[in-house]
């Protein structure tokens, strides 16, 4: 199956389309987005005088959000998902002509402070690398995660054209999310690594919140499903995306493991110091892999043999 989009060229353009000297920063900036007028503006205001770039690459949004980006001088560009690869971000990668050699990857609840800004801007400056993990810190309902393992390294600043979206599986439904989950970056080359962390705070309520990891369940079962790999081949010993995808590929199998990732995320590293919201986003966590187990289990019986009806076998259940 393919996807397709529409541009969107009425937008106005304060990110200017080459940076002056001493001015901007010549990285383009990719940010997908549904219904995220609760978090876009906060994302998009740092990115202002700073990046010469920005991108969002929207689905349909009912909402204000395609208004937030074209006020803030974004290319807003449509990408309708008939299901199948490539997704948002990769397809956005495929198709647009960005005009700056490095890429830098955002969601809209992640935030550029100061720091990590100055230290993207020097590392472009640099030729020893072909791409650079950043980290993101975890907010959430009001309250920084210190603790919990919640913290997040992505590759999410690379060359353009150095870089792809792994791809897990073919034959996504399009009752999937439509943009890479735990599909992750893959460089050619040399990557770096950057100190300064990037904020990820979601303003999006509890519901909205469900409502996308019901989605990212789906796609979470159809893998467990199919039991396909990928690009980054699981590693206990390898960098943190590799030990999760280790991780997770090791306990699936076990009982409980729903709880065991509760347990892990809020005893064994803590989560508990982190007080109610720790607590929430825990127990949400082990949440998550119990829809992501209970729909693998639909799975596996709708391709199991069907047994024809009969009285008897009616009788016997």
């Amino acid at each position: 199956m393919s996807s397709r989009a529409e541009l969107r060229t009425e937008a106005p353009a304060p990110f200017p389309a080459r940076p002056r000297e001493h001015d901007c920063v010549p990285v383009s900036v990719l940010i997908p987005t549904r219904n995220e007028e609760a978090n876009l503006a906060r994302c998009l205001a740092p990115l202002r005088g700073w990046a010469a770039e920005v991108v969002v690459v929207d689905s349909q949004s009912t909402d204000d959000t395609v208004a937030i980006a074209e006020t803030a001088g974004a290319q807003v560009l449509q990408f309708h998902y008939d299901g199948g690869w490539p997704k948002k971000r990769q397809w956005a990668l495929n198709t647009y002509d960005f005009q700056y050699e490095w890429i830098l990857l955002l969601d809209a609840d992640e935030i550029l402070l100061d720091p990590v800004k100055r230290e993207i801007a020097a590392a472009l400056q640099t030729e020893a690398y072909n791409g650079y993990w950043l980290r993101f810190q975890v907010h959430f309902l009001g309250r920084r995660l210190r603790h919990g393992g919640f913290d997040l390294w992505k590759r999410s600043l690379f060359r353009y054209g150095q870089g792809h979206y792994e791809q897990r599986f073919e034959g996504h439904e399009t009752s999937m999310s439509d943009v890479e989950i735990h599909e992750h970056v893959v460089v050619d080359g040399p990557v770096g690594r950057l100190r300064q962390p990037v904020r990820h705070e979601n303003w999006n309520s509890l519901y909205r919140y469900i409502e996308k990891h019901n989605e990212y369940s789906e796609w979470e079962a159809q893998l467990y499903h199919t039991g396909s790999g990928g690009e980054v081949e699981p590693s206990l010993s390898g960098n943190q995306a590799q030990r999760r995808r280790w991780l997770k590929a090791a306990l699936v199998h076990v009982p409980g493991f729903p709880v065991l990732t509760f347990l892990y995320h809020y005893v064994v590293r803590l989560g508990f110091l982190d007080g109610r919201a720790g607590f929430v986003y825990c127990v949400l966590k082990g949440v998550q892999r119990f829809h992501a187990k209970a729909k693998w289990y639909e799975r596996e019986l709708e391709d199991a043999p069907k047994a024809s009806f009969s009285p008897q076998n009616d009788a016997n259940a």
